[in-house]
This record gives structure tokens, sequence and C-alpha cells, in this order.
């Protein structure tokens, strides 16, 4: 769990007790996900998993598409914005940490609205746009693997609706992204990715610097009637 990046901890602390509504269901999984092999860096801040509940409830999204479950924070989060009747629709490489998340999503009474997919990403994106068509969701979470967040974001705008959101996690990286001896992998993909978004002709986006970076991203007017970017 990336702490806020670029503010002082007394500042931090005093957003997270007038804000952060976080239930105990929420906070159990969080400390749960804690005490895992680099899980408080792996899971989304709660102010975060709080705002994607708000961002997705504006929408307002009966299909939410998340790439990258771990422990499943976001994904009971999300669950809990869905419009009534609505789904969502996650994706992880293995089913080993979403089925610690799975039984909070039932205690949270969530379970029978979230469709768990479990493979290559990119297969079941794949799969997604050939069973059920493009512009079939109404929000799209991306929080996995930096290197291929290219062909993800590329599919989420085939798959997003006209009116849909799009929200990129950790784009500022551990504030890595401004450090020029940071020359990792992941790193250079995410300040890659950075520069594909900014110059992208198709979209209206914005980095905005909460928790470790989300970008916020949704099609242009005159690309909105289009079924594929």
């Amino acid at each position: 769990m990336a702490n806020q990046l670029g503010l002082p901890a007394g500042l931090s602390e005093y957003i997270r007790e007038s804000s952060l509504r976080e239930d105990g269901v929420l906070r159990r999984l969080r400390e749960t996900t804690s005490e895992l092999p680099a899980g408080s860096a792996l899971q989304v801040m709660p102010e975060e998993g709080q705002l994607l509940t708000l961002l997705a409830g504006l929408t307002p999204a009966r299909r939410i598409l998340e790439i990258g479950t771990y422990t499943g924070y976001s994904t009971l989060c999300l669950a809990r914005a869905l419009a009534p009747g609505g789904r969502l629709v996650t994706c992880d490489i293995t089913d080993r940490w979403p089925r610690i998340g799975a039984e909070y999503w039932t205690e949270a009474g969530v379970d029978g609205k979230i469709d768990l997919r479990i493979g290559d990403a990119v297969d079941t994106l794949g799969a997604l746009v050939t069973d059920e068509g493009p512009g079939t969701f109404d929000f799209v979470f991306i929080d996995a693997d930096k290197q291929r967040y290219p062909d993800y974001y590329e599919s989420a705008l085939t798959l997003v609706g006209d009116h849909g959101l799009i929200v990129v996690d950790n784009t500022l990286f551990f504030g890595k992204v401004v450090d020029p001896d940071a020359q990792d992998p992941d790193t250079t993909a995410i300040r890659a990715f950075n520069t594909l978004v900014r110059d992208d002709p198709r979209v209206e986006m914005s980095l905005i610097p909460m928790a470790d970076g989300m970008t916020l991203i949704r099609k242009k007017p005159e690309q909105r009637h289009s079924s594929t970017p």
C-alpha cells in the first residue's frame, strides 16, 4: 500500500481522520493483506478504494472491469458501487490471492456480483471483446503488471462504453518516475505509459497525485460513437 505521495505524515493522517469511512469488513481485509509478503506495498490505500467507489458510482456503473485482483480490496470497493443488477468482472493470473478476499466479499454480500477470471489478462480481455463485444463496460480499473499497461489500456479503450471511465493505478510508482537513477523495467514502463496516454489524441485524461498516482481517462466526444478506439 503506497502512502499518499508528497504529503507530510501529519497531513495525511488528518485527511484520513476527516474523510475515510472504511468499515470493519474492508479494514479486516486490509489488515489480513498487510500480513502477506509485500502485502502492504501491493494493496490500494483505503482512501483510494473509497475514491474508486465514488467514481464508479458517479458513472453510474452497471458493468465494471478490474484488471488485477490481488486480495480483492479494490474489488470489494467497486462491487459496492455497482448499480442494481450490476456485475463486476475481475481478472488475475492466479486464484491464490483472490481466494483470501472471497470470504470478505461473501461477508459483505457482494460475492454474487463478482465474476473472477483466472489466467493471462490479455487473453481474458480478448475473450471479453469476442464474447461480449466492444463498449460493454462502464468502468475499468487497471492495477496489474506494469510492463503490460499499454496492452491493458488498448483493450480497456475497446471495452469501455462511450461515457465510461478508465482508472489506472500506480502512475507515479512510489515517486520513482522522477528519479533518474530508477531504470528498473517497471519504472521505465510507467514513464512510457504516462507519455503514451498524455499524447493519445483519442482521450481526455488527468494524472492526479492520489495515493501512488491515479490516471483518469475517458474517450473524447468524437470517439464515443466508435465501437473501437
